[in-house]
């Protein structure tokens, strides 16, 4: 019987395009130092990234500056990290970025959740007042004054649309210009300002002014849209409080949540949020923490338990020591896992990436022939085909493509945290959707992790309660999992165990003592047969409740058995629907165990799982190796005997309460012990997949009946574009759709 100790989640400290450039992958290394973090090491956080292509150009103009190395751009966290030597200040950083079109702010302490929260407002600032917003507004009114123009006076009318189209696409120009500069020359940017600047020469100045005008909508709903996605994981890390309320002596003091030390003793009164992950060592109280682990029902807290940040004290005060520092707590860990999953590419999303690669130059170079081959070749009209090839350049550029499959992995993501279940990455996803079988350990896992007494059989005159007191006696001055299970049944019939002396472990047998003196011992069979004669009643009881998968011990009281206890670690109250669930999905269900055999057919039979008993640990390992190169194998498990398998599973998946070793194995990790959490797991990858089919669907599709109608001239640039960010926007807001999956579940 698995028996080892237990700990909380824990997540790995660090792990770690658009339109036609080398899409960045989130963080890129350019010489970081080895060792410790430099002095001048420097962080921002950096508004206005919206896809990989902001993430691509800054990345090569600051790795361009003198003195600037270990340079780090994370689209998910909105930063920039990166050394500074000889040659360059932070303030010439934070101009570049300026000039860039990007708003820096300074970080000091990037770490921790108060700090990744600290820049923001309670909620994202208003559209109107961002760039894009105020590119959009201001198109629009140009438009609007340019259209008035035209109908009081129709020979100012071109002139009207033409100021219109330039004064809109100056800042799209700039955009371009500088994107171009520090590497990036084809960005939908650089599109739009020579469509534009097509368009005016051949003197479509009307639509000029109106794909300007649907260009800036399109780009202020994507930044929108993005701003949407990254919103839930900016609401975890504002969970915990900015400050907490420490005993300094006989005193309490108000400090910040950071300044919080290992060791701090903080009082979290009712109503407050715990700011930081401990363990109570005095008081009390239940706690909600559902807006951590998306457990509904509020959890008892008392001394010894441990408690985590953002969590929310209920009832009565709680006396807490801290066990970790701002930069290390829950809350700090799955922010950072979420964002460095978000970052990460799934393997849909890296195909997609060098397809884009190819595509745009391809795209370039067909709308160049389109402009200039039937004129040279066929003598058609200049204009005419110089307008199509213009319109197919607005078409082809792959941003909807690019952003499908990072949009939908992000939101399913943050879905996922949000509700206790933390997956490493897109490529996790991807994999999780295919998953055939699910294999689970067995104890901690589909069961509870801790024996129970399920049945007390008396001999002779004696009765349950006696025996149960006798046996407690003893079995109470011992650790042992099953002692404490009998010690356990005594508490909870209220039953009061007398003393005892001279209690002493035999190893590997039991226990022994005396009670009111009279010898007491109670431990295996084979043991007690040793000290007591075993009817052949007795011994029937014993094989039958060993055949139902029980451990049994009996108790020899002044030489002659005086009873026995049937004790089992009992399955989860959930692991027969969740088996269930995984069946109905299709998904086959297979129990693995270091138990015997007997045992292990018992509890699977209970939940209709086949099983393999008696496995040591690389046992588990050779058999889910053996099962994986036939089929797609998940293992579920919580033990450090379950890490080897975990890690050769496809798919491997902690429970929360399981072991460090198990978790940092695991590809996923369930916060909270709930077997259901695994078919639900299968069905947002699954959900997410059909998600990420249906965005590539779009943005082709639109693509491609586009590309056609563009070449045969039944549509124009204003289509054109409409098409392109509409496709862009259609397959974001798309993706938000899994942000409401748990409300669906």
């Amino acid at each position: 019987m698995h028996t080892g100790t237990h700990s909380t989640a824990h997540l790995p400290q660090e792990a770690g395009g658009c339109c036609g450039h080398d899409p960045a992958h989130g963080a890129h290394d350019h010489g970081v130092p080895s060792g410790g973090a430099s002095p001048a090491a420097f962080t921002w956080r950096v508004e206005g990234m919206d896809c990989a292509s902001c993430v691509a150009t800054i990345d090569k103009a600051l790795s361009r500056l003198p003195g600037v190395s270990g340079v780090s751009v994370s689209l998910a966290r909105e930063t920039v990290s990166l050394d500074l030597g000889n040659g360059t200040s932070a303030g010439e950083i934070e101009a570049l970025l300026r000039r860039l079109g990007y708003r820096a702010a300074r970080l000091a302490s990037p770490a921790s959740p108060a700090t990744l929260a600290e820049p923001r407002r309670a909620a994202s600032p208003s559209w109107w007042t961002t760039g894009k917003g105020r590119i959009a507004i201001a198109a629009g009114l140009l438009l609007v004054v340019a259209y008035g123009v035209s109908l009081a006076d129709a020979r100012l009318a071109d002139a009207a649309f033409i100021v219109a189209s330039l004064v809109a696409a100056a800042p799209i120009a700039r955009t371009a210009l500088r994107k171009a500069a520090a590497g990036a020359p084809m960005t939908i940017d650089m599109l739009m300002t020579v469509a534009v600047i097509g368009a005016l020469v051949i003197g479509a100045v009307e639509e000029a002014a109106i794909v300007v005008f649907l260009f800036a909508v399109g780009e202020l709903l994507e930044g929108v849209a993005a701003e949407k996605a990254r919103s839930g994981i900016r609401a975890l890390a504002a969970l915990v409080p900015q400050t907490a309320l420490r005993e300094t002596g006989d005193r309490l003091e108000n400090v910040p949540a950071e300044a919080l030390a290992i060791g701090d003793i903080v009082v979290v009164r009712p109503g407050d949020r715990v700011p930081a992950d401990g363990v109570v060592v005095d008081g009390r109280s239940s706690l909600d923490e559902a807006p951590i682990t998306g457990e509904s029902v509020p959890v008892a807290k008392g001394p010894g338990d441990k408690v985590f940040a953002g969590a929310i004290n209920a009832e009565a005060a709680l006396r807490v020591v801290v066990e970790a520092g701002a930069a290390d707590n829950l809350v700090a860990r799955i922010v950072r896992l979420v964002e460095e999953a978000q970052d990460a590419k799934a393997p849909t999303a890296r195909f997609i990436d060098d397809f884009a690669r190819w595509y745009m130059p391809l795209i370039v170079a067909l709308a160049a022939a389109v402009a200039v081959a039937p004129p040279l070749v066929a003598g058609g009209d200049w204009m005419t085909w110089v307008y199509r090839g213009l319109t197919l350049l607005l078409i082809g550029c792959p941003c909807a493509l690019v952003i499908s499959v990072p949009a939908a992995m992000a939101s399913s993501l943050s879905s996922a945290a949000r509700n206790g279940l933390l997956v490493k990455g897109g490529a996790v996803i991807e994999r999780l959707a295919g998953i055939e079988t699910v294999a689970f350990d067995k104890t901690g896992t589909l069961t509870v992790g801790r024996p129970v007494v399920t049945d007390i059989v008396p001999l002779g005159s004696r009765d349950a309660a006696g025996l149960l007191a006798l046996a407690a006696a003893v079995e109470s001055h011992s650790s042992h999992p099953l002692a404490a299970a009998v010690a356990a049944r005594a508490g909870r019939d209220g039953v009061q165990p007398p003393a005892a002396s001279d209690v002493r472990a035999l190893p590997g047998k039991g226990m022994e003592g005396t009670v009111g003196g009279t010898p007491v011992f109670i431990g295996a069979p084979s043991f007690a047969a040793e000290r007591a004669p075993l009817d052949d009643a007795l011994r029937a009881s014993i094989t039958r409740l060993e055949g139902e998968g029980k451990t049994v011990v009996v108790i020899v009281v002044g030489g002659e058995a005086a009873g026995l206890f049937a004790l089992r670690d009992e399955p989860r109250a959930d692991a027969a629907d969740a088996v269930a669930e995984l069946g109905a999905l299709g998904v086959g269900s297979l129990m693995l165990s270091g138990d015997n055999p007997r045992t292990a057919a018992a509890i699977a039979g209970a939940l209709g799982v086949e099983a393999r008993g008696g496995m040591l640990p690389a046992d588990k390992a050779a058999a889910i190796g053996e099962l994986a190169a036939r089929r797609r194998i998940a293992m579920v498990g919580d033990g450090i005997n379950d890490a080897p398998a975990l890690a050769r599973a496809h798919v491997g998946i902690a429970m929360g309460g399981g072991t460090d070793v198990a978790l940092e194995a695991a590809d996923a990790a369930l916060l909270h012990d709930r077997v259901r959490d695994v078919p639900v797991l299968l069905r947002l990858s699954r959900a997410t997949m059909i998600n990420v089919r249906q965005n590539i669907a779009v943005a082709l599709g639109l693509k491609a009946l586009f590309l056609v109608t563009t070449v045969v001239g039944a549509t124009g640039l204003w289509m054109a574009i409409l098409a392109d960010t509409g496709a862009t926007v259609l397959v974001t807001l798309n993706a938000l759709r899994l942000l409401a999956f748990f409300r669906r579940a």
